[in-house]
């Protein structure tokens, strides 16, 4: 926990209470939503170790080391009995609809939550300040703020504290949201009363799965990320498999498809957080652009950016996937040309790739 807490003895009354204002303030913080969640998430726990024994999490190790910590809140932060679950909207005002720009193979495709800034600094020093108004309130308790930084089922707490359901594509969604947010918790020792789980407005639609590039959505609600895009051009280090490089298209980092085309997310709001608003133009920008940063331009232009952690290398090597999967164009050719020497033996490889599709052509 965060503080060294003295015994609190709250009537259910006040809790009641102190939950209402727990939401006032965090909207006044700027999250769009927040619930309140037990921390049984037994469900939870078999769907994931089911999936993890299935291998379905590729190189992503990280899912598995810290054993049932992840879906026993209790064991990662000892004395935690309620959390309180935040949602923060990042959809972004944009002129053309960002799916046409799946069509324009000179163009890179980013995917939108990255086009801003980095946001675990801002959402974590939000929900600290939350923590800090209840301490503010009620005097010292136990807490741990995380935003996607230590080992916690976002979604299934998310679910539990009714901010959405999980979709067939394993994103939360909600009726009025659609799916373009983020989310955040605070695990509390204080036994506030909890929200109800809201039900799952999927129905037949199999959106995602139909418009899934390269069919990672493998049954409904079972993701394989060692087929997902987001995985192979964010999380895979080294080599991105022959058969997947096509379908990248221009996608450099990550993948919206299955939220560009879920109906519900025609109900998306649009952010009003500054630091969400897209950087160097990475909304509309072209590949040979990107590709001609070099290592000290990534990281500048990058700075306080989620992308910044694949690293130069990734990034080179999903450029020049971007590249070999559009035209035969004379600069596109020398700038992949001027690449083969690179020190990167995957930077080389996936260059010749590249130069090896557009010649076919």
């Amino acid at each position: 926990m965060a503080s060294t807490p003295k015994p609190q003895i709250l009537t259910a009354d006040e809790l009641k209470q102190l939950a209402g204002q727990i939401k006032d303030w965090a909207a006044e913080l700027g999250f769009q939503q927040t619930g309140i969640s037990d921390t049984d998430l037994s469900e939870a726990e078999k769907e994931l170790n089911a999936w993890l024994a299935a291998g379905y999490h590729g190189d992503m190790d990280w899912m598995a080391r810290h054993g049932t910590k992840r879906s026993r809140p209790d064991e990662l932060v000892q004395g935690t009995v309620r959390i309180i679950s935040v949602r923060m909207d990042y959809q972004i005002d944009e002129d053309e609809a960002p799916e046409t720009l799946l069509e324009q193979t000179n163009m890179a495709y980013v995917s939108r939550y990255a086009l801003g800034r980095d946001y675990h600094k801002l959402m974590r020093n939000r929900l600290q300040k939350l923590a800090e108004q209840i301490t503010a309130s009620i005097g010292p308790f136990g807490y741990r703020v995380f935003v996607d930084s230590a080992p916690v089922l976002e979604k299934a707490i998310a679910a539990k504290a009714g901010l959405g359901w999980v979709g067939k594509h394993t994103n939360l969604l909600h009726r009025d949201a659609g799916s373009w947010f983020f989310l955040g918790e605070i695990y509390v020792d204080l036994p506030l009363p909890v929200d109800e789980a809201i039900e799952n407005h999927c129905g037949t639609c199999t959106s995602c799965i139909d418009v899934c590039p390269t069919k990672a959505i493998i049954a409904p609600y079972l993701l394989d990320a060692r087929r997902c895009i987001s995985y192979l051009t964010i999380e895979l280090d080294g080599s991105i498999p022959i058969e997947f490089r096509p379908l990248l298209g221009n996608r450099i980092y990550g993948c919206d498809d299955c939220q560009l085309f879920c109906p519900w997310n025609r109900f998306a709001q649009i952010s009003q957080e500054q630091d969400f608003l897209p950087r160097h133009q990475l909304d509309q920008i072209r590949l040979l652009e990107l590709f001609s940063w070099s290592e000290d331009q990534f990281l500048s232009n990058l700075a306080g950016s989620a992308i910044r952690r694949i690293g130069y290398e990734r990034w080179l090597r999903n450029i020049a996937i971007a590249l070999g999967n559009g035209t035969n164009d004379p600069a596109v050719i020398n700038a992949l040309e001027e690449k083969r020497q690179h020190p990167s033996v995957i930077v080389r490889e996936h260059v010749d790739w590249a130069l090896n599709e557009l010649r076919k052509t």
